[in-house]
Parts: C-alpha cells; sequence; structure tokens
C-alpha cells in the first residue's frame, strides 16, 4: 500500500507574551505516523492536546517548528500551491461557504478557483449533490439550512476537485443523531468508493466506531497510542458488567474482570429475592477512550 500521510517528528512550539512574560507553549512534540491510500484514521485527544494544530500544520495553515510531512509525496509548506489541488479540508467550526448565497454558487465558485472545466465540474457537482441528497437544498441561501444540512454542503464543497486526501475536524460537532448518522453513511461510501484517505480528529465515538478503522490518539502534543479501533476493545477491554434484575425490580450490579468467569460474579449477586433477568454488559467505546486519556494510554 502507498503512505498517502508521512509525518516525521512534527513539532509546533507557541511563543505567547503575557505583560512582560513571554510563555513558550509546546502544541506539537515530535509526533510521527503514516497513513495508507483508503484508510480513515480518526485523530483523537482531549480538547488542547494538538489534534487541531497537527492537522493545520498538515494542511500548511501553519508551519511546523521542526521535523517533517508529506502529503501525496509533497512538502505541505514548500509545495502549498501543487497540494491543495489534492487535498480538501472540512472544519466544524469554519464555512468555505458565502453565507447569503445558495450552496450551488458557492460550488461553481469553488470549481472556479481549481480551473476545473465548466462541463466537468457540473457532472461531478451534481453528482455529489445527488449522492449527499441535496437536490432541494443546494439552491438555498446557507443562512436558512440547518446545521446538519449545511454540514452535507461543506463536505461536498471539499470534494469539489476530487482531493485524495481529505482533512475533516470535527465534521459532526453540534449535529443531531439523524444527521450524524447520514454523514457518517456519506464518507464511508466515499471512502469505499472513492478510495479517499481520511485523518478526522472528533470526540464523537460514534465517528471512530463506525468510520475509522485505526486510531492515533495525541495527549498534551505527544502521539501515545497508535492502534486499530479492533485493538483498543479487545485490549483495553478490562472489565464486565452483570446486571441482575430481581422480581422486585430492584438490580444488583457486579463488576469483574473480562478473563474471570461469570458465574463468579453471579454468585456474587444471588440471594433470597426471584431473579427476573441477568445481563453481561462491557464498557462503551467512550468509556474505554475517556480511560485511555486518564492513563496517558494505557488501562
Amino acid at each position: 500500500m502507498v503512505a498517502n500521510i508521512i509525518v516525521d517528528n512534527l513539532s509546533k512550539t507557541f511563543f505567547i507574551k503575557n505583560c512582560q512574560d513571554l510563555r513558550r507553549i509546546e502544541a506539537v512534540k515530535s509526533v510521527s505516523f503514516k497513513i495508507e491510500e483508503g484508510e480513515c484514521v480518526a485523530f483523537i485527544g482531549p480538547n488542547g492536546s494538538g489534534k487541531s494544530t497537527t492537522v493545520k500544520m498538515l494542511t500548511s495553515i501553519l508551519y511546523p517548528s521542526a521535523g517533517t510531512a508529506e502529503i501525496l509525496g509533497m512538502n505541505p509548506w514548500q509545495e502549498r500551491r501543487r497540494l491543495m489541488y489534492h487535498i480538501g479540508a472540512v472544519f466544524g467550526q469554519r464555512s468555505q461557504l458565502w453565507y447569503h448565497l445558495p450552496a450551488y454558487h458557492s460550488f461553481k465558485l469553488i470549481a472556479a478557483i481549481y480551473d476545473i472545466p465548466d462541463k466537468k465540474a457540473k457532472a461531478w457537482t451534481d453528482e455529489l449533490i445527488r449522492r449527499f441528497d441535496l437536490n432541494r437544498l443546494a439552491e438555498k441561501p446557507v443562512r436558512t439550512l440547518s446545521l446538519g444540512e449545511r454540514m452535507r454542503c461543506e463536505i461536498v464543497a471539499s470534494l469539489i476537485h476530487r482531493p485524495s486526501v481529505l482533512f475533516l475536524d470535527e465534521p459532526t460537532i453540534g449535529l443531531d443523531v439523524e444527521a450524524k448518522a447520514l454523514i457518517r453513511t456519506l464518507l464511508s461510501d466515499l471512502v469505499r468508493q472513492e478510495g479517499t484517505t481520511i485523518l478526522m480528529t472528533s470526540h464523537d465515538t460514534g465517528d471512530i466506531e463506525q468510520l475509522c478503522s485505526r486510531v492515533l490518539m495525541i495527549n498534551h502534543g505527544c502521539l501515545i497510542l497508535d492502534t486499530t479501533v479492533s485493538d483498543i476493545k479487545q485490549n483495553f477491554l478490562t472489565q464486565k458488567e452483570i446486571i441482575v434484575v430481581y422480581e422486585d425490580g430492584t438490580t444488583g450490579v457486579k463488576r469483574i474482570s473480562v478473563g474471570q468467569d461469570i458465574h463468579d460474579g453471579i454468585a456474587a449477586l444471588i440471594s433470597r429475592k426471584t431473579i427476573r433477568d441477568i445481563r453481561v454488559t462491557y464498557p462503551s467505546l467512550e468509556e474505554i477512550i475517556r480511560s485511555l486519556y486518564a492513563h496517558g494510554g494505557k488501562v
């Protein structure tokens, strides 16, 4: 497989002047990883961990303090203009659409910016509108769209020039359940049908679980974990919970280790009460990730 993103010891230091003091903040510290063609990778971490700073460096918005990176064989800072024709970006809190114009007008303008011939641009834009179910929305002013509708338009705008690599920074932030589900399905189809490489930051474990095969975890500017989603569940799932529901409606709960015999847990919950139901649950991916944050990538 071809590595579409190669990051080697990437670092970013900010200097902030406060009155007479000059503070040095290491936002990203010697981060290294590779992402292959067609991979969808989650880039996760607590707020302030360095996620967005890393993405901004890879999209050439910020210049690094040290280290190197290659996106599709190009240096983001030395070949910025050429690279822009091959990557797309969606920042959940920043819009690339003109607020008072219909989204379709923004799509046409973006196509012109990327020097895409009119006929070719229209054919691909119409296909994206069909895939993302924007037929009735593309002609409405962006200001009238819901957040979920606007986010679908934002993703389409980032795909007008058919990028090989897509950077998504919190693409489902603030969306309702239905809007999230739709966008996840659309992005999954994009990876499968177009072979697009996606690096996505998200606090939503639904995004990670349903879209991504791999997780990069960053904390305090350092990459602390690089593994698959399935490995996180298998290797960091340390406990299971046994819940007994009694006939009178009360419940008993017992946590045991994953390797421990379930009968040990049940025995501790047996009483003179009649048992109505017994079930075993495992921690959600969200709980596992929260524990990983707290323990620096180790449970």
